[in-house]
């Protein structure tokens, strides 16, 4: 399988076992590319510019120039990122993304913000298997600092999570969840001034 295939074979949402090992080559592979491109980005001042293209290296697609970054951030694929417009991201972001990780129009994404898209099977036979499950961010999505996002979950549009909050299932649009595991806080009314 040539590294395109494997890609594509990951953004389909195939699981890897541990056994495979020209799957894990290809990972491997995929995880140092990631690494080198972050290191890129963390380790020097970057202009606006160059982060929105260092950005586009790093998930092989075009992002958006009114994309916003605040290094470091790390992701171990970076390949199945797909950011909207006017996205911003605060500092220490860390994406484990080959599940998938779709971030909507506007969504603004705290400080030490952490979404994971992979899961292990529970059972010892399993367990070194990574079985992926997409995350998405609906438009206009607030994430506060240090939320962890769980594999699966999709956060409807214009929705809020407190800071701290761990993200196990859905969130419905316009409202706001807190707490571990994040619960309904309340709606969001868009037209009180």
């Amino acid at each position: 399988m040539d590294m395109n295939a494997f890609i594509d074979f990951c953004k389909n949402g195939n699981p890897i076992s541990g056994e495979d090992k020209e799957l894990h080559g290809l990972l491997t592979q995929c995880s140092y590319e990631a690494q080198r491109i972050t290191m890129e980005l963390n380790s020097s001042f970057h202009s606006k510019e160059e982060i929105v293209e260092i950005f586009s290296e790093l998930t092989g697609t075009k992002v958006d120039s009114t994309f916003m970054c605040f290094p470091p951030f790390y992701t171990d694929f970076g390949k199945n990122i797909t950011i909207g417009k006017n996205v911003f991201l605060n500092t220490g972001c860390s994406f484990q993304d080959r599940g998938g990780i779709t971030i909507g129009d506007g969504s603004q994404i705290g400080m030490n913000v952490v979404i994971a898209t992979l899961n292990h099977g529970l059972p010892l036979e399993t367990r070194n298997t990574t079985y992926p499950l997409p995350v998405v961010l609906g438009k206009n999505v607030w994430i506060g600092s240090n939320v962890t996002i769980l594999p699966g979950v999709t956060i409807g549009n214009n929705a809020v999570v407190a800071a701290g909050a761990v993200v196990t299932k859905d969130v419905l649009e316009n409202t706001v969840v807190a707490g571990v595991p994040a619960k309904f806080i309340k709606r969001i009314d868009h037209n009180v001034k």
